[in-house]
């Protein structure tokens, strides 16, 4: 939802850090898996309850999320590496809720639990969509700069990283606080399985493979 908002923010910041670390001749793809064990650290600290230690963990994670991204766009965006970023942010994602849940399983549980069948909703509307767009070449107009095709949503990268810095912040408000990002994510599966549907149906006949 603030994503095409807050990217042009970030821009200049990311493409500087990138750039320094593109003359030592840093990988995005290593940038993407630091960053992943990054954001890992995040899971035993929850367990422990140390908040302060996982949400320095969760923003290392996001920060070189966007570093790759950047260093990408300078040395040149490939697919493989597109897919091990979205592939491991996925992980990541889940791997928070389940650090929630082990930090106080009688409150967290179900809605750890909750979050995480919601997180397959986006994640699954995003992926497929993402998939058969590029079967068909469509233009991201909003995302030109995503390997994927990015379709947007009330959940996105922004909100997300935000819901996690307060159930950091307030870790006694996890379950209303995960209940509410909950209906966020069920609002952009539903707005996504909607739009994607309607756009794919009403792509002209020439862009329809004779097999599904």
């Amino acid at each position: 939802m603030f994503d095409t908002r807050l990217v042009p923010l970030t821009r200049a910041p990311l493409h500087w850090v990138a750039g320094y670390l593109n003359r030592w001749g840093v990988h995005p793809d290593t940038v993407t898996l630091v960053g992943f064990a990054i954001g890992l650290l995040a899971v035993p600290a929850l367990a422990f309850g140390w908040y302060s230690i996982a949400l320095v963990a969760i923003i290392g994670n996001r920060v070189a999320d966007g570093v790759d991204g950047a260093l990408a766009r300078i040395r040149g965006i490939s697919d493989a590496g597109g897919f091990l970023d979205i592939v491991l942010d996925f992980i990541f994602y889940s791997a928070v809720c389940f650090g929630f849940l082990l930090a106080d399983v009688e409150r967290n549980a179900v809605w750890a639990g909750l979050l995480l069948v919601s997180f397959m909703g986006t994640g699954a509307t995003f992926l497929a969509f993402s998939s058969v767009a590029a079967r068909h070449n469509l233009d991201n107009p909003q995302y030109p700069q995503k390997s994927l095709y990015y379709l947007g949503g009330a959940a996105e990268g922004s909100e997300t990283i935000a819901f996690f810095i307060l159930f950091c912040l307030f870790p006694h408000y996890f379950p209303a606080l995960a209940g509410a990002f909950a209906v966020l994510c069920w609002v952009t599966t539903v707005s996504r399985t909607f739009s994607g549907y309607i756009t794919l149906k009403h792509l002209p006949p020439s862009h329809n493979p004779a097999k599904r």
